[in-house]
């Protein structure tokens, strides 16, 4: 069981970055502080790989000589918790911690219902705006006069978490690295501008397949190569970051704790959210320290559990707005290790799953932030 990492929030964490390029561009965003200092330059390019954990890029690096070369040189930074896409896409987008924008993991629980909301599919009843109402870090810098703009695949030019997360760039669809290299060449020429990439490839590649899986590594030399395909094609006056959202575990079966199986573990729970790695537990009224002792004990050094005032005063998901704060599991429960919580019946498609994430893990929390 290895110790977890604490999100680096205000210092070194992926919601530092959007608020660090601004300084740098030479248009701060006002009322918003951070320690992350940027060398000063004329544009940015952000490169977002998704699933990119600064510990699999230090122990593969032979699949990834570019980037491994600068992680080697450079302080990796943290994913926020969950260590997870939304959520972590968000604290990107917005600059705000967890416990500012809301979104706080890939399914947590509509308040005053028995619904989750799915932060990646979206719910067409929940409006995004309304979610995250925060204007977004993005927004905020093209009010400002510095061009911002997102290049992504088109389906996701108006789904529910670009809405919540990149309102006011512009938005360019592109859907092969070809594509996205010369729209962000495009975008960089602008003064005072931030272009922003994202790639989900080796996330997609490790939920299916593992890390160190063959198409994974294969899939690494390819993020590795466009990275440095991406740095030749600008010019020297443009600093490219390379970061990531989170990392991966990979959980064999041995490891996996499914509550349809061990059903002591819904006694107390209305309704099971989070995912695998990182559980939000909704429970009944009165059944919290039931839960948190039945759960304790079953899991025993496994996993954390922690009731949400517990795990908000350990500072993981930063200040709790009120508005965000009944979104969050009457219990939380972190996995250590290679440990999974699943439910069959509620989520069968993470049992088909090998790598996961979520959890506070250096293997999970740990992410590149490498400039050059």
């Amino acid at each position: 069981m290895g110790e977890f990492v604490d999100p680096a929030y205000g210092r070194r964490s992926l919601g530092d970055v959007v608020p660090a390029v601004g300084a740098a561009l030479g248009v701060p965003l006002p009322g918003v502080t951070t320690a992350l200092e940027l060398p000063d330059a004329p544009a940015y390019v952000v490169f977002l790989v998704d699933g990119l954990g600064a510990r699999l890029l230090q122990r593969y690096a032979h699949a990834a000589p570019f980037l491994s070369t600068l992680l080697a040189e450079q302080q990796p930074a943290t994913a926020g918790v969950p260590s997870t896409t939304a959520t972590s896409l968000t604290s990107f987008g917005t600059g705000l911690v967890p416990g500012a924008h809301g979104l706080v993991g890939f399914t947590s629980r509509v308040p005053g219902t028995d619904r989750l909301l799915n932060a990646l599919m979206w719910d067409k009843d929940v409006d995004p705006q309304e979610w995250q109402p925060h204007p977004t870090a993005l927004g905020r810098l093209r009010e400002l006069g510095a061009s911002v703009t997102v290049v992504n695949k088109r389906e996701f030019a108006r789904s529910g978490l670009t809405v919540a997360s990149q309102r006011g760039a512009d938005f360019v669809g592109a859907d092969k690295v070809g594509e996205r290299i010369a729209a962000a060449v495009a975008s960089s020429a602008e003064s005072a501008s931030l272009t922003y990439l994202y790639d989900g490839d080796l996330d997609w590649t490790g939920h299916r397949h593992g890390v160190a899986s063959r198409p994974w590594l294969q899939q690494l030399a390819m993020v590795d190569a466009e990275a440095e395909q991406l740095r030749e094609s600008l010019p020297a006056s443009v600093r490219l970051v390379v970061v990531a959202d989170h990392g991966m575990v990979d959980s064999p079966p041995e490891s996996r704790v499914d509550v349809d199986e061990v059903t002591e573990l819904r006694s107390g729970v209305a309704l099971l959210g989070g995912e695998a790695r990182f559980r939000h537990l909704y429970c009944r009224r009165g059944a919290v320290d039931d839960v948190v002792a039945t759960w304790s004990a079953l899991l025993g050094d496994r996993a954390e559990v922690l009731t949400r005032a517990d795990a908000t005063a350990r500072g993981w998901f930063g200040p709790v707005s009120s508005g965000v704060l009944p979104r969050l599991g009457d219990v939380v429960v972190a996995c250590h290790g290679d440990t999974a919580v699943l439910s069959t019946a509620d989520f069968p498609y993470e049992a088909s799953l090998v790598g996961l994430h979520g959890s506070l893990t250096p293997d999970e929390m740990l992410i590149p932030l490498v400039v050059c």
